[in-house]
């Protein structure tokens, strides 16, 4: 069976189902779909060209990031390892899956807005920073109280920015400023 690492950009269709393993090993997958479309330059529209299905399976640290992060109807990227499964179905034919081992996933930042939540498992102690989470236009999002027992904590400021075409927000570098409270913010 050849196997290839690929990057796969699409919609999650499936709510990510997380399972625990005989083994003691948790996995997570989710099904998510990729469209091709072209741009008809006699019509002047985009038209559909097909979609790849494809089935992500997530493993090890990958299960919790994605289980807190992604929903059904999300958009979605996946950077990992294709594979092809074949089987005969119920009703005798043969069937071919496509399956990713996934490496990375995220959410689509061209498509969406996320705030970033770094997990505190081996960094270097920092101030609680704030992540100014563009879609709130008041403040910070901060981790919640029962993220510290999921190793989740915010550690240092991170940019978030948009990139759809609606985003009034003028493109520029992102500045970092102090608040009242000694943590940093950055202004998107």
């Amino acid at each position: 069976m050849y196997e290839a690492h690929a990057t796969v950009i699409g919609t999650v269709i499936t709510h990510p189902m997380r399972r625990d393993l005989s083994n003691g090993e948790q996995m997570l997958t989710f099904r998510m779909a990729s469209n091709s479309r072209r741009f008809d330059a006699k019509t002047g529209e985009w038209t559909d060209n097909g979609t790849l299905y494809l089935t992500v399976s997530c493993w090890r640290r990958l299960v919790a990031g994605v289980d807190r992060s992604l929903h059904r109807g999300d958009p979605v990227i996946a950077y990992g390892q294709l594979r092809s499964h074949e089987y005969r179905g119920k009703d005798g034919t043969e069937r071919r899956d496509l399956e990713m081992r996934a490496v990375a996933v995220g959410p689509d930042l061209a498509r969406c807005h996320a705030s970033v939540i770094r997990r505190s498992e081996g960094l270097r102690s920092l101030p609680h920073a704030a992540v100014r989470n563009i879609s709130d236009p008041h403040g910070a999002a901060l981790a919640k109280a029962d993220d510290a027992a999921t190793g989740y904590a915010p550690t240092e400021p991170v940019a978030v920015a948009s990139t759809t075409v609606a985003d009034p927000l003028p493109a520029r570098s992102p500045d970092v400023v102090s608040s009242t409270n000694g943590a940093e913010q950055v202004d998107a």
